[in-house]
C-alpha cells in the first residue's frame, strides 16, 4: 500500500468512534421498536418509515470497513453490523430481537471475541 493512501491514526480512531457512538443510539431505538437499521425501510413512500440515520449508519459502516480494509486492519463492530444488515428471511429474527441481542453482547464485550465460536447473534 502506498503510504499517501494511509489514513492517519487519529482519524481512523476518530472515525471508529463516530461509527460505535451512532450505532449504539441506532442500535438503542431499533431495540425499542424503530424500523429499518438492518435494512431498508419496509414502506418507502411513508415518510415516517424512513431512517436517514441507519441509511448513513450502514454507509459508514461500509466506508469504514474498506478503510480499514487496506490498512489490514478490521473493526468487530462493523463486520458485525454489516453481518447483520445482510440476515434477512421469515426464519430470522427480527430487527428488535437482533438489536437487543447485540447491545447485550456488545454489554458483555463478546463482539469479535473468538472464543465464542461460529453461532448466531440471537
Amino acid at each position: 500500500m502506498d503510504p499517501r493512501e494511509q489514513m492517519d491514526p487519529e482519524q481512523l480512531d476518530s472515525l471508529s468512534r463516530a461509527f460505535s457512538e451512532q450505532l449504539l443510539a441506532c442500535l438503542d431505538a431499533c431495540a425499542r421498536g424503530r424500523r429499518g437499521l438492518f435494512s431498508e425501510a419496509v414502506n418507502d413512500d411513508d415518510e415516517q418509515s424512513s431512517w436517514p440515520q441507519a441509511a448513513r449508519l450502514r454507509e459508514l459502516a461500509v466506508a469504514l470497513q474498506s478503510i480499514l480494509a487496506l490498512q489490514q486492519e478490521r473493526n468487530a463492530l462493523c463486520d458485525e453490523f454489516l453481518d447483520l444488515c445482510t440476515i434477512h428471511g421469515e426464519s430470522n429474527p427480527g430487527e428488535r430481537r437482533l438489536a437487543r441481542a447485540f447491545l447485550e453482547r456488545i454489554e458483555r464485550a463478546e463482539v469479535g471475541d473468538s472464543s465464542t465460536g461460529e453461532r448466531t447473534p440471537w
